[in-house]
């Protein structure tokens, strides 16, 4: 089986559970009062300060605010949940061409998220830029400055609808993995442009289940869920890796570049074939299995007692039910 696939499947794990909002905001980082607790506070604004003076800006930019936000400041936490960290600047004390500033950030905190590795509690801290004028949604903010919140959570008083979460995760969850089919037969041009459309297509669907319905809306749950699973990475890595073949010059370059020529060919002459659609298929069944059982027997953080002292195995039964195979 593909590597990429071996590696996306050991990090693959579904919980609807882990989505729904929680009756009080994470202990381990909040107190009684609600106000982040002092030694972390401290910590992250150390980590603020350090990446701050790492960006090497001109003397008169300031640190406007440095805040915490997402998941973990709301009630909608889980085990999945990054700490958000922001740094809130003027871009326009850097450079008039905010664009510009924006992508010199956009590359700062690339290679800061990918050469640090800081956790607190087991969750990753990400740094983030944020322009003081640039359109934020989230349930909660709290300035680590100040020690106050911007704007404080409040429990929803509603269930976030997990079937139509599901429907349109299953949905993207099965494209992602037919865009999958065209990496695994090294078709990396199709592969590339499938999974930059569908890339944009997520992107296009949470924006607009946050301006609808908010943080709580199918849509924002859905690409939490393929975020937590594990889909939205495997989604850019096939991209990244795709370009890094087409790029790259290889003892299979000729096959590669005969797969390229005839892409549009194919696509012209495409046509029903039962055997190639049969084999398609199996191949999906054998890589959805195993997520399919964590989705149906994995989720839920009940303990296992006597006499289920041991989760069933997720892996498929090598024999068929009784009846089966002509006996």
């Amino acid at each position: 089986m593909n590597k990429l696939w071996e590696e996306f499947k050991k990090e693959a794990e579904v919980d609807l559970q882990s989505l729904m909002p929680k009756d009080s905001l994470n202990k381990n980082f909040w107190n009684k009062k609600m106000r982040l607790k002092e030694p972390l506070r401290q910590k992250l604004m150390q980590i603020a300060k350090d990446f701050f003076e790492s960006l090497n800006l001109p003397e008169e930019t300031e640190l406007k605010d440095v805040t915490v936000t997402g998941s973990t400041a709301s009630y909608n936490w889980s085990k999945y949940s990054d700490i958000d960290l922001h740094l809130i600047l003027d871009f326009s004390q850097i450079n008039k061409n905010q664009d510009l500033v924006k992508e010199y950030f956009g590359g700062k905190i690339f290679v800061w998220n990918n050469k640090h590795n800081i956790r607190m509690n087991d969750h990753e801290v990400e740094v983030y830029v944020q322009n003081e004028n640039e359109p934020h949604t989230a349930a909660g903010v709290y300035s680590v400055l100040n020690g106050a919140w911007i704007d404080q959570p409040i429990k929803a008083e509603f269930e976030i609808d997990l079937a139509t979460t599901k429907k349109k995760a299953d949905h993207l969850i099965d494209q992602i993995e037919r865009v999958f089919d065209f990496f695994e037969s090294r078709e990396y041009p199709k592969t590339m442009a499938a999974a930059n459309k569908l890339k944009e297509k997520i992107k296009e669907m949470r924006r607009a289940g946050l301006a609808d319905e908010g943080v709580y809306s199918p849509e924002n749950m859905a690409f939490k869920l393929l975020r937590r699973s594990g889909h939205i990475e495997l989604l850019q890595k096939m991209i990244t890796k795709s370009y890094d073949k087409m790029m790259s010059l290889h003892k299979d370059v000729r096959g590669t570049l005969k797969i390229m020529i005839s892409n549009l060919e194919d696509e012209i002459n495409e046509m029903f074939d039962p055997i190639v659609e049969e084999a398609n298929f199996q191949r999906r069944m054998k890589r959805k299995y195993f997520l399919k059982k964590k989705w149906l027997v994995g989720q839920g953080n009940q303990k296992n007692s006597t006499p289920y002292k041991v989760k069933p195995s997720y892996k498929r039964s090598k024999s068929a039910p009784a009846g089966f195979g002509g006996s």
